[in-house]
């Protein structure tokens, strides 16, 4: 019973990086997603639909919006969606052909397919598959060869940077020792340098690039430049979390304060609950999910219920977390009335050892749900005969 909790709360839960950004589909023309790509050095991903396939609407509609496809396929790839049997798009459908809906390309800014899969995926797939994608594509080992047989040209070394960040690979050595031979650090070349090596906010190229910025967001545009600073940031916290260095976290978080005000708190916070379960501290996770709430998250329903299956998946067996669990989803199913809410505040009370209260808050959750059955009044009623 204890994977089936899992698994539903997998299932049913909202993700509490709710509301941040999927993936950025490219409105442009092939040609421009082409010199885009070349531009960006990226490939392209395509998806290549049919408007009367289903699992390309599921896809579609569940897992290319989610944060994390977003996070990683904005980050390494010109992104398209192509509806393959569109007249406008026959060029396309003749060059690229194929035998089954939905099929996803992987496309250098050449033209060449690095990479056909055939079949939807949920998000976790769909971002290995891009890993996948990128280690094709990757020209790392071909210029480090070069680089160790002594290549030093600016352009080539700033080549490399690209590559190795696309092959997540460490590339602020290289970085550094570019920067060490330049005295105008403010000139177009070197700020676009800056911004391909600011990898880890822990590093002066970060601050480097902090210090051009208005000159980078000119050159680069201001989107990509404050992905590249968060996504630094996030890389110094992910640092912090590996080696339990809570400095390096604070360093992270100060770091994206002064890049990025406005998306500070969120991230605080996402750093911290994430350190906190990492190193195994109940107390301080509840303490910083509290102010969270307070400042950021209110009344808000549907984040009170993010917060209480944090609590759950974090730390489900401490009475402290679990009480204050009980509260926000006992709020969110109030406020909200959605069965989910139901079933967060239901699966607390199983962890809790009040079997009686998950059953009748559960079959709460089927009255909510009424005729607007997809599959989820079947798995509640698993959960209930699991306890009784």
């Amino acid at each position: 019973m204890k994977f089936f909790s899992a698994l539903f709360l997998s299932l049913f839960f909202m993700s509490a990086e709710a509301g941040a950004q999927g993936i950025d589909f490219f409105k442009g023309t092939w040609s421009e997603a082409l010199e885009k790509a070349k531009a960006e050095n990226k490939i392209i991903f395509v998806d290549a639909y049919a408007s009367w396939c289903g699992p390309c609407k599921r896809m579609s509609n569940n897992v290319f919006p989610q944060p994390k496809a977003g996070e990683f396929y904005n980050s390494n790839f010109v992104n398209m969606k192509i509806d393959m049997e569109k007249a406008e798009n026959v060029e396309f459908a003749s060059k690229y052909p194929v035998a089954s809906y939905p099929t996803l390309f992987f496309i250098d800014a050449n033209g060449k397919v690095v990479l056909k899969e055939i079949g939807a995926r949920e998000v976790e797939s769909l971002i290995e598959v891009g890993k996948k994608a990128l280690g094709k594509s990757s020209r790392s080992e071909d210029l480090q060869k070069a680089y160790d047989e002594g290549k030093r040209e600016p352009q080539f070394l700033l080549d490399y940077v690209k590559a190795l960040n696309q092959a997540g690979k460490p590339s602020l050595k290289i970085t550094n020792e570019y920067l060490a031979t330049q005295q105008d650090l403010g000139s177009d070349f070197n700020v676009r340098f800056l911004y391909e090596g600011a990898t880890e906010a822990d590093s002066r190229v970060f601050d480097l690039l902090l210090k051009n910025r208005e000159k980078a967001n000119v050159l680069i545009g201001t989107d990509m430049v404050n992905s590249r600073l968060e996504k630094a940031c996030k890389a110094t916290a992910t640092k912090a979390i590996n080696f339990k260095n809570e400095a390096l976290l604070t360093e992270a978080k100060n770091k994206l304060k002064t890049a990025l005000p406005q998306r500070s708190a969120k991230f605080s916070y996402e750093a911290d609950v994430q350190y906190y379960t990492a190193t195994k501290d109940p107390k301080n996770y509840l303490r910083v999910t509290k102010a969270y709430q307070k400042a950021e998250v209110k009344n808000n329903a549907a984040l009170l219920n993010d917060l209480a299956v944090g609590i759950i998946r974090s730390f489900p067996t401490d009475k402290a977390c679990l009480s204050q669990a009980e509260k926000w989803a006992k709020a969110a199913a109030e406020n909200g009335g959605l069965p989910d809410y139901y079933m967060t505040l239901a699966s607390i009370y199983r962890a809790q050892g009040n079997n009686p209260k998950a059953i009748s808050t559960a079959r709460k959750a089927i009255e909510v749900l009424g005729d607007k059955d997809n599959g989820m009044k079947s798995k509640i009623e698993y959960f209930i005969q699991g306890l009784e």
